[in-house]
């Protein structure tokens, strides 16, 4: 499997509120740059949109040391998305046949390796980052 090796490291902290408000604010500087839902272009999928929506929901049902754990990476995930040309994993959800889930794997500056999840629906073409998770 290849990497992308991000030029950006994990988010330095401890603290959950203090990493939360670090993400959260790089999101919202993403979230501001459009009028609708918030997205980013991703180079591998031709400039298509990745929507970020679905990320947010996933994280609040998850408990606080795993929200921690992920938002660390939230900084290098979305540099991966923007910039990698590697191939990601990809394969059918096995709960939800229609969809099409790509894994894309990523190093950060500091040597960390994660994951990173794209949800695909094939019927309208809509791609939505899911979750991302350290290896």
């Amino acid at each position: 499997m290849q990497y992308y090796q991000a030029k950006t490291g994990r988010t330095p902290g401890t603290d959950f509120r203090e990493i939360y408000a670090k993400a959260y604010g790089f999101f919202k500087i993403l979230k501001n740059k459009t009028k609708r839902k918030p997205h980013i272009r991703s180079v591998y999928f031709n400039k298509q949109k990745i929507f970020l929506d679905f990320f947010w929901e996933h994280m609040h049902n998850k408990n606080p040391r795993d929200r921690l754990r992920r938002l660390k990476y939230f900084s290098a995930a979305i540099e991966l998305i923007q910039k990698t040309k590697k191939p990601p994993e990809s394969s059918r959800n096995p709960n939800k046949k229609s969809e099409i889930l790509h894994r894309f794997r990523g190093r950060t500056q500091d040597g960390y390796y994660f994951t990173v999840q794209i949800k695909e629906l094939p019927k309208t073409n809509q791609k939505y980052l899911i979750s991302l998770f350290p290896e």
